[in-house]
């Protein structure tokens, strides 16, 4: 259909597509035929209208975007659609840790104020921590002492407002964007020369309060930092002229001083300078203020649950919120499993419990603290008869054992480039498809994407084993039990005894001996204990617990490891314990993650023979029929493991 140059095209908002459609347009009349824009100062008024015209479509682009929670791009239009929903945005959030504090005195009670400073240094930076509440403790034995002690990171700040109702423009806002509003009190004094103070609380449902609750409300705006305020005397008690708004909270470091240990106390603490500090749960929890993108996740699913956690997904949606720290989580009920501290988590249903495995972004668990803070804030949301029980996730590793062929002829890179790249595809998947719960792994997901790292490279052959990481009770008699929630390798009663089964262990010692021992297994699920003398396996019990080959368990009696071998040749309070499975995809269940053991994979190139002689080749695979086969037999492959002092020998297969 021809262009009609007499009507102005309206779909095109670029500023030269702009322009051009004006001049079209222009040249479309008598009076401006043959006219040279160009060349005349007729350009420059083209160009006002141009932009002019630009500017006035992107913003009433950009206003449209605005519009929806969705489309929106400012923090303060995704904050402000949040607030209609009833979501309230999370703040910064300092690191806390646990310290038990014991000051050494003959007086009958002390008191450790709000704002008691300790030190500390994270990788050569000094940070203060502070408590948030005065406590009161009295005198036991000559010491008073302050157990459990919550600290935080950060700087204590109080700040006041007297209250001035002529002033329509008067607001109370918190006066740093990294102020953690969990540690907020809010106090109300009736006057100056009344210094009693009545603490408010935050309101949570609106349909519980009346003119008289002393609650306050909080947002946050668009400066990024919280406003308080209150009632209207109707829906909660409203504040009066002359009355003082006293605002206490912590200012943070937020992710800064995460992972903090060592803790030095003040020089004195209500007048004692004899002070003893020990750390229960290292710092932890710090968090940036909550993201635009989870605000657009988590406000609408916060809304759907409207304020009570029933399923799962509720569960999981009020994790995020009252655990800003969260990078993962997973919830599973009591119906679909249950989880015993020294069990682990098992299929044997448990009913009127829901389990929540988070996986923070400090990548340090939740301390004892953490946990029962998690289930007591759970209690304003939760159903009465279901109980919420946080679990820590546990991580199963994957070894992987990767040999590539490549054409040397058609690439200029050498092998230790090539194999680089390789160990760069294999860290690239390990970030971007595991680490995180119900992420599984892909055998020829990864395998693919290591043939397409380079053009040069032909085909690889990548063998699996999974690993767990134990930490034992070096003081107590203890039992184990691994659940890898995947089918371990097993082709036959009595597999591969005489080498040592499927399972592999690194070093530990026995009550104190100075014997070196492993694990391993005798094929008929009897987990096994040696020791190597003079390069033979010496075996010091060989019931030491069993090997659920079906289901993935392997359960170590009771026994009493005093200490550990070194593991990837460094001092540790773990040991490790391998195993083959039965499939080269591993998928994860309920609290379990999996992540590559990038240090332990091992990667090896190899100019491929065919390639460059044209001659036929043979590849040897496990537990398949070979590659290249008419006949399709299987061929059996050797994997050995050094028997040095901190790994055993692995078995074979």
């Amino acid at each position: 259909m021809a262009v009609n140059e007499k009507r102005l095209r309206i779909t095109e908002f670029d500023f030269d597509d702009i322009k051009d459609n004006l001049k079209t347009f222009l040249k479309g009349q008598t009076e401006f035929k043959d006219y040279d824009f160009e060349g005349s100062g007729m350009n420059i008024l083209l160009d006002t209208l141009a932009y002019n015209t630009h500017y006035l479509g992107f913003n009433a682009n950009m206003l449209a975007n605005e519009m929806f929670l969705d489309s929106s791009s400012l923090r303060s239009s995704v904050v402000s659609h949040a607030k209609t929903l009833g979501y309230e945005v999370t703040s910064a959030r300092a690191p806390i840790a646990t310290v038990n504090v014991v000051l050494t005195t003959d007086s009958a009670t002390k008191t450790m104020p709000a704002g008691t400073a300790f030190s500390t240094t994270v990788d050569g930076t000094n940070y203060q921590f502070v408590t948030t509440s005065d406590v009161t403790a009295s005198n036991n034995g000559g010491t008073v002492s302050f157990d459990s002690t919550q600290i935080y990171e950060g700087t204590y700040v109080t700040t006041k407002f007297v209250v001035d109702t002529s002033d329509v423009d008067q607001r109370f806002i918190l006066g740093d964007n990294r102020a953690d509003t969990s540690t907020l009190t809010v106090k109300i004094q009736t006057s100056s020369t009344d210094t009693t103070a009545t603490t408010y609380t935050k309101a949570t449902d609106i349909t519980q309060l009346s003119s008289t609750s002393t609650v306050y409300y909080l947002q946050e705006v668009d400066t990024g930092r919280f406003e308080v305020y209150f009632g209207d005397g109707v829906i909660s008690r409203s504040i009066s002229d002359g009355n003082i708004v006293i605002l206490e909270y912590v200012v943070t470091n937020k992710t800064a001083a995460n992972g903090a240990s060592s803790f030095s106390a003040p020089s004195t603490i209500d007048g004692v300078s004899t002070i003893n500090l020990v750390t229960v749960s290292n710092a932890g929890g710090g968090a940036e203020p909550e993201s635009l993108d989870s605000i657009k996740l988590q406000a609408p699913l916060d809304f759907a649950s409207q304020g009570r956690a029933v399923t799962t997904d509720d569960y999981a949606t009020y994790t995020k919120k009252l655990f800003p720290n969260t990078q993962a989580v997973s919830v599973f009920g009591g119906e679909d499993g249950s989880f015993d501290p020294s069990l682990g988590v098992s299929s044997v249903p448990e009913y009127g419990k829901v389990f929540i495995s988070i996986k923070s972004t400090t990548g340090l668990n939740l301390s004892d603290a953490q946990k029962s803070q998690l289930v007591s804030d759970f209690a304003k949301f939760k159903v009465a008869s279901v109980t919420p029980v946080i679990v820590d996730p546990e991580t199963t590793f994957i070894i992987l054992n990767t040999t590539f062929n490549y054409d040397s002829s058609s690439t200029t890179k050498e092998k230790t480039q090539l194999e680089t790249l390789v160990n760069t595809t294999i860290s690239n998947y390990n970030r971007d498809e595991l680490k995180d719960f119900n992420r599984p792994f892909r055998y020829s997901r990864l395998t693919g994407l290591i043939d397409n790292t380079d053009t040069a490279i032909l085909s690889n052959i990548t063998t699996v084993t999974l690993a767990r990481l134990v930490t034992p009770t070096t003081t107590t008699t203890t039992a184990y039990t691994l659940n890898f929630n995947n089918p371990f390798f097993h082709p036959h009663d009595g597999h591969n005894a005489d080498a040592g089964g499927i399972i592999a262990s690194t070093g530990f010692f026995i009550a104190s001996a100075s014997t070196e021992y492993f694990f391993d297994d005798d094929g008929k699920g009897n987990l096994r204990i040696y020791s190597i003398v003079s390069g033979v396996r010496t075996y010091f019990s060989t019931a030491a617990g069993t090997v659920d080959y079906a289901n993935g368990i392997i359960k170590i009696n009771s026994i009493l490891i005093s200490s550990v071998s070194n593991v990837d040749g460094s001092a540790s309070t773990q040991f490790r314990i391998t195993v083959l499975p039965d499939s080269n995809d591993v998928i994860p269940v309920r609290n379990q993650l999996l992540e590559i053991d990038t240090v332990n994979t091992s990667v090896l190139g190899n100019v491929d023979a065919t390639a460059t002689t044209g001659k036929g080749y043979t590849v040897t695979t496990t537990g398949g029929s070979t590659g290249g086969s008419t006949t399709g037999s299987t061929t059996a492959t050797t994997t050995t493991v050094s028997t040095t002092s901190s790994t055993a020998t692995s078995s074979s297969y």
